[in-house]
């Protein structure tokens, strides 16, 4: 992303276009998975050591609050996980053992939505679907 993209993207949001901010983004706009504040963290401590673990969460907090991120799923230590909200349809399959999270690239709802929204009269603007078991690497170790 470049930086006008982004500086136009913190304004259309009310925010304002910072440095770190423009890391965080990036490192979500790069991650192919949800990730943990820390994770994000570890990934730009080399690019900027006087960044901090909390300005990492307030940040996200703050992308969170205006729909540039998502919660998704927890990782081992029962930490929150982000990804951007770069409204692409996504589901994943989360271990319970290891936290492994996996995308699940086909969506088994549309046609239950289509359902739902026909019987309820409900306009539904998306969803989002998360499956907790165990990897085939845990399931050896049960």
């Amino acid at each position: 992303m470049r930086m006008t993209d982004s500086k136009m993207l913190f304004s259309d949001k009310g925010l304002k276009n910072t440095k770190n901010r423009q890391l965080v983004l990036g490192v979500l706009r790069e991650a192919e998975l949800p990730l943990t504040a820390e994770d994000i963290y570890l990934c730009l401590k080399e690019v900027d050591a006087t960044l901090s673990l909390s300005t990492v969460y307030r940040i996200l907090d703050i992308f969170v609050e205006k729909e540039l991120a998502l919660k998704a799923g927890v990782a081992k230590d029962n930490a929150a996980m982000y990804e951007l909200n770069d409204s692409s349809h996504k589901h994943h399959l989360v271990c319970l053992n290891c936290k492994k999270i996996q995308r699940v690239y086909n969506c088994p709802l549309e046609d239950f939505e289509k359902n739902v929204a026909k019987e309820t009269d409900f306009s539904i603007t998306g969803h989002r679907l998360e499956l907790y078991g165990y990897c085939p690497e845990c399931q050896k170790n049960l």
